[in-house]
Parts: structure tokens; sequence; C-alpha cells
């Protein structure tokens, strides 16, 4: 079983299929929700030398991703964390994340700042256990973030440490 993280484009044809069933992920959770307000996103905020997007292969096939793009001079935002249906719980997950933080730090990024939708229990569970601070009350039910003033995103963010680019 051989894995490895590679750098991709997120218009590369082999993941398409996984971006495709990511967005049915979320609208299955959240119907047209976050349609009124969809992101605008943009190719080239993914590459190098301000973002990326990488995948975490096990023989030859995409396992997991995650991406990140700038969001100001001095913070990277996370996007597009996804783990196969079948091989979740097994920290895939918390993997692509710190390779994110390190390949952030390495393009002189200081901080990380993140948003996940209100139905996404794994996701806050994942990013705490991570070191993100929670932008929100964590006892409080996560569906009241769904009501207005709210806009529906949990907002996370973490300080890189200069040390977290050294390590393997």
């Amino acid at each position: 079983m051989i894995e490895h993280f590679r750098d991709l484009s997120p218009e590369a044809p082999e993941l398409q299929p996984v971006i495709e069933g990511l967005f049915a992920e979320y609208a299955a959770r959240y119907g047209d929700y976050f349609s009124k307000d969809a992101e605008v996103e943009l190719t080239e905020w993914y590459l190098p030398p301000q973002g990326l997007f990488i995948v975490l292969e096990r023989d030859g096939k995409i396992i997991a991703t995650g991406a990140y793009k700038p969001y100001d001079a001095h913070t990277a935002e996370i996007k597009r964390i996804w783990t196969d249906k079948t091989l979740r719980q097994q920290g895939l997950a918390a993997r692509v994340v710190r390779e994110l933080e390190r390949r952030a730090v390495l393009a002189g990024y200081s901080r990380i700042y993140l948003t996940t939708g209100f139905r996404q229990p794994e996701a806050v569970r994942l990013y705490l256990s991570q070191g993100y601070e929670a932008q929100f009350d964590v006892e409080r039910d996560p569906e009241i973030y769904s009501q207005p003033p709210y806009d529906g995103r949990l907002r996370f963010i973490k300080a890189l440490g200069v040390a977290l680019g050294k390590s393997a």
C-alpha cells in the first residue's frame, strides 16, 4: 500500500468526479441553503505560489483532498477537505489538514481560516482536534447558525507556528 500527496490543479480531469461527489454531499445535507450566496471560485486561487490543491493517493487512487487559497496577505483559507466515504474515521482528513498547514507555512502564511457548515459535526470535531479555535459557541445547537443573523458557516482560525514548516 503506497500513499503519497500530489499537487493538482482543481481543473484536473481525475479530480472532477471527486469534486462533483463533494458537492453532491453538500446538496444532500443542505439542499439549496447555500445557493443564495454561492461562492465564486477561480482556479488560479488554488495554484502555487499563493494557493494549493492536494490529493492523498493510495495505490494511485484519490482517497482524500484538500486545498487552500489566500484569504488575506497572512492567512490561507482551507477548502475542499474530503475523504472517500469508505475510508472515513481513519485520520485521513487530519493528515490532509496537517499537510496543508505545513505547505501554507512554507508559502509564507502565518494563519489559517476556514468555514464548515452547520450540519457537519464531524468537520467541527476534526478542526477542534487539530487545534483550530471556533469563532462560534460550540455548546449551542449548530442549527441556530442557519438562522439570521447568521449565514450557516461555522468559522475557525489557527495561528501557524514557524516550526510547523520544518516538520515532516
